[in-house]
């Protein structure tokens, strides 16, 4: 049973590990259990028409709080074994009042979160042995999570520019006009959106959780404005310039790759750029392109 109860504790604590690393470290910066949090959430929220727009941190945190539990619970199966014998109790505290359970899930969170407040000392010298890497375990997700709420901002603020461009280019009808603007004028823009578009694309394939972030201002939401994407796409392809339309296939091959990650990863739709980021945007709550 002992045996048993640490190698369910210890296949617990891998689990955990391995999903904060494929979330935080990995290149696709996409963990199994994250995932189906961040897209558990996501479907409650499109269920209720995204009534508040906090899925993304809120997801966030969900993961986080599960990586604790994953921990804290691996541990105490390791510790459960050695409960009471291995530990001693201060003066006033009677360890028959406690289940073994709820002892050993009492010391790995007070170790976990480097609490330490001495009421219960191991003495068993396997628990002493093993109860610092916990404590480092600790600490290390809590670095962990600081440091992914942070890193998120980035991703999120070149989405944001993006939205911008597109809104302004929308709004002086930049695609209608290709033939009337100066070509170098043309292709320093398309050039500009090929070189954004790349960078969100890379954004959404190594911080996933940045797809379930939403904003309340059309202005600053890609999903409102990507699809101005295509008019620039349709209409620099079939510019008179060969120059332009250089740059209109450049920007073209751009939209694919994005349309690409968004589908593979999130949207499932198997469909072309067209059908695809329309679905990016309708997931969102956006159900027509800006004008």
């Amino acid at each position: 049973m002992a045996a048993a109860l640490t190698v369910g504790g210890v296949l617990v604590l891998a689990a955990g590990l391995w999903d904060m690393f494929r979330t935080l470290l990995h290149p696709t910066g996409q963990g199994v259990l994250s995932r189906m949090v961040m897209a558990g959430l996501w479907r409650f929220s499109r269920a209720t028409g995204h009534r508040l727009l906090v899925v993304g941190p809120s997801g966030m945190l969900a993961v986080l709080l599960l990586w604790v539990l994953m921990q804290a619970v691996g541990w105490a199966l390791i510790y459960l074994p050695h409960v009471p014998e291995g530990l001693v109790y201060s003066s006033g505290i009677d360890p028959a009042d406690y289940s073994d359970a709820v002892e050993s899930l009492y010391l790995s969170a007070v170790t976990l979160t480097t609490l330490g407040y001495g009421d219960v000392v191991p003495t068993d010298p396997w628990i002493r042995a093993v109860s610092p890497v916990e404590a480092l375990t600790g600490f290390a997700l809590l670095t962990a999570g600081l440091t992914w709420f942070t890193q998120i901002y980035r991703p999120l603020s070149r989405r944001r520019s993006l939205a911008l461009e597109l809104k302004a280019l929308a709004g002086t009808c930049f695609a209608d006009q290709l033939g009337e603007i100066q070509p170098e004028i043309v292709t320093r823009v398309l050039d500009t959106l090929t070189t954004e578009v790349g960078r969100v694309r890379i954004d959404f394939a190594q911080h996933s959780e940045g797809f379930y972030f939403q904003e309340k201002d059309p202005a600053l939401s890609l999903p409102h404005q990507v699809t101005y994407l295509l008019r620039l796409r349709d209409s620099a392809v079939h510019a008179p310039g060969s120059a332009v339309r250089s740059s209109g296939g450049r920007l073209s091959v751009a939209v694919c790759q994005l349309s690409t990650v968004l589908d593979d990863t999130f949207l499932h739709v198997g469909a072309p750029p067209e059908e695809v980021l329309t679905a990016y945007a309708t997931q969102h709550g956006h159900h027509r392109a800006p004008a």
